[in-house]
């Protein structure tokens, strides 16, 4: 990100809640669209997630109600909620979701910790704070996390990132790049970084198996997208 990062929200927001482990499914998808919890009224939480500009700009003031790229508008997702490593074992990211018994109301800026449990990934371990929804999850399993990683792949709105990219290659629609070097077609910063973040911290895994609990929200991850959960 270019432009600075607001003030750190409380850390009222980071309240541990605690759940049974339960078992899901991960894909991943990066569509560049203005995620389904950065409008208003979704749940609630502090703020709804923010948005970049074209540029991958933070506007100031942020306008909850600016149109997304894929309609029209110049709302993209930001490179900041991309995946990053804390360590060889632990990783931090976002994704979408879809939960058994859970609507946005209860998932939006939610994080849940997610422990690997099929190779290459094998009891890795990665917090992702839910900043979008979709309609194709969970077709296949009740409990469905798409994990947002640049490069990996543009799913049903392709017209995001070919706007923001001026048509640059995305890879496959459904599972984006199948190479790291094919990362450097992204600009450089947090899109290709976290692009090799796919290959390198994970593994280039495809869709591991997951067990996975709600957890209170990391700070680090609150500050990226300016969105808390007040509950």
């Amino acid at each position: 990100m270019k432009s600075p990062i607001p003030l750190l929200l409380p850390l009222l927001f980071a309240t541990l809640h605690t759940t049974l482990a339960a078992s899901g499914v991960t894909t991943r998808y990066w569509d560049c669209c203005k995620p389904s919890c950065a409008w208003p009224g979704k749940a609630q939480v502090s703020s709804p997630v923010r948005t970049c500009n074209k540029q991958d700009l933070w506007p100031q003031p942020f306008a909850p109600n600016a149109p997304s790229a894929c309609g029209g508008g110049d709302a993209y997702t930001c490179s900041n909620n991309a995946p990053w490593a804390v360590n060889d074992n632990l990783a931090y990211g976002f994704a979408a979701a879809k939960l058994a018994g859970k609507g946005e109301w209860d998932t939006c800026c939610a994080c849940y910790e997610l422990t690997f449990t099929s190779p290459p990934l094998t009891n890795k371990k990665m917090v992702v704070q839910v900043t979008n929804t979709g309609g194709d999850l969970g077709t296949g399993a009740p409990n469905h996390f798409d994990l947002a990683i640049p490069g990996g792949g543009v799913g049903a709105f392709p017209e995001g990132c070919a706007k923001q990219f001026d048509g640059a290659w995305m890879g496959n629609q459904y599972g984006g790049y199948t190479a790291r070097d094919q990362c450097y077609i992204l600009p450089a910063g947090g899109f290709r970084d976290a692009c090799f973040f796919r290959f390198d911290w994970f593994r280039n895994a495809d869709n591991p198996a997951v067990e996975w609990r709600e957890v209170g929200c990391p700070q680090a991850m609150i500050d990226r997208t300016g969105c808390g959960r007040w509950g």
